[in-house]
């Protein structure tokens, strides 16, 4: 009985300890939303942090997204191009392809880029930060942490996530498309057409919504795990490797609550 006692107290601490992390995640997104508004209103935001986090996680991210998204793309097409085949509807390989790379693919490479790259690196700064006393020292002087180090951070991060999924879109689409015309006897006219058939503005919008939402989940989390490091070095470590573990895993489960309230809301039309 008392084994069973324990382990009982120990799953609920577990619970409450995650419901409180979940709080101060939620409390912390909540504070930097309003600093960076009430500072862009009262033209005092800090444009220049904000354009050197933006330019860091630029090239964090631009090379790697290249290099996932062609793949991934061909990958797509290989399938999508089999499929429709060997059912004999080779005329909308273009569209099915092209639908996945934006609908899914664009937004899941750019949360975890952003989750592995960005993410990380958010995490291991911040932790650094908090185990040299750098987080109290700001506190002590009257400096808010949350404006001085999350804000620039997420104005960063809601400015370069959309631009990342319009580029991991447009090389994926690309791949698919050469591999489409050039090893699937598929032609040019007939895959940009039925493309053009199913695809629409708002499948676009829906996946920049998505990045971007994908993009704050992931600059929170860091930031709130890189608070909360303790223990020194192990400690960063661990902050790092929690924030891209929990940042990825949350963007993808609000991924499938996005993509079923999108299925309701915006069935897929043709024309």
């Amino acid at each position: 009985m008392a084994i069973r006692s324990n382990v009982t107290g120990a799953g609920r601490s577990r619970v409450f300890t995650g419901f409180r992390t979940f709080g101060r995640a939620l409390e912390l997104a909540l504070d930097a939303f309003v600093h960076l508004v009430a500072d862009i209103v009262r033209l005092r935001h800090p444009w220049r942090d904000s354009v050197d986090q933006a330019w860091f996680v630029v090239t964090v991210t631009a090379v790697p997204a290249i290099l996932v998204s062609i793949p991934f793309g061909v990958i797509v097409s290989v399938q999508v191009g089999s499929l429709t085949d060997q059912i004999g509807a080779t005329s909308i390989a273009g569209a099915a392809g092209g639908l996945g790379v934006i609908r899914q693919g664009a937004p899941i490479v750019a949360a975890l880029l952003l989750g592995g790259a960005a993410g990380s690196a958010i995490a291991a700064d911040l932790g650094s930060r908090t185990i040299r006393d750098e987080i109290d020292a700001l506190k002590t002087m009257g400096i808010d942490p949350v404006r001085r180090l999350v804000v620039p951070r997420l104005a960063a991060i809601l400015f370069v996530a959309p631009l990342l999924c319009i580029l991991v879109i447009f090389m994926g689409i690309a791949a698919g498309y050469m591999i489409n015309v050039g090893f699937q006897g598929g032609t040019p006219g007939s895959y940009i057409s039925s493309f053009a058939s199913f695809a629409s503005v708002g499948d676009l919008v829906v996946a920049l919504i998505k990045t971007e939402i994908f993009g704050v989940i992931v600059v929170i989390v860091a930031c709130q795990r890189g608070f909360s490091a303790v223990d020194g070095p192990r400690g960063v470590a661990n902050a790092v490797n929690a924030a891209v573990v929990v940042g990825v895993i949350s963007a993808f489960t609000v991924n499938v609550v996005i993509t079923q309230l999108v299925a309701m809301f915006m069935p897929q039309k043709l024309g």
